[in-house]
């Protein structure tokens, strides 16, 4: 019997993939337990426009993915912050602070796409990385100066 895999099934296939299951096997596991449905000309035709579907949003995701990186990469951002009389920073730049300076910026970036090697705890220029979805990668540039300079 022919079925379409609506979950991925061990040994058998992924979700979306048309196989050949033994009758009893179909009929008995994989129909009941909503893994697989029988594979009829309907079916088939569903199937393929799902996946036409699926294939058109993940081309229109990775042109917002590439036409954000375009904006991000090179920026070189100026974080005014807090210093003490040594020159250290009273706390430290870490990447949830550098999401929300993306966020207050209009870029929806999340913490976990941040890479920063260690906090940044001293006054100085530091290359970050993020990275996209799709395999892409931004790198900018954090300058940190003295926020008691930064005052007009």
């Amino acid at each position: 019997m022919k079925i379409i895999l609506l979950k991925d099934v061990v040994g058998l296939g992924k979700k979306g993939e048309i196989k050949d299951a033994a009758d009893g096997h179909a009929k008995n596991f994989l129909i009941p337990r909503k893994l697989a449905k029988v594979a009829t000309d309907k079916a088939i035709k569903e199937l393929e426009q799902e996946k036409a579907m699926e294939a058109q949003k993940a081309e229109q995701e990775l042109q917002y993915v590439e036409e954000m990186v375009s904006q991000i990469d090179g920026l070189e951002i100026e974080i005014p912050a807090k210093m003490d009389e040594t020159g250290k920073l009273y706390g430290s730049i870490n990447d949830q602070k550098v999401s929300q300076i993306f966020k207050d910026k209009g870029f929806n970036i999340k913490k976990n796409q941040i890479k920063i090697l260690q906090p940044i705890k001293d006054v100085g220029e530091y290359p970050i990385t993020i990275t996209f979805d799709h395999g892409l990668e931004a790198e900018i540039k954090l300058i940190i100066i003295d926020e008691s300079l930064n005052k007009n």
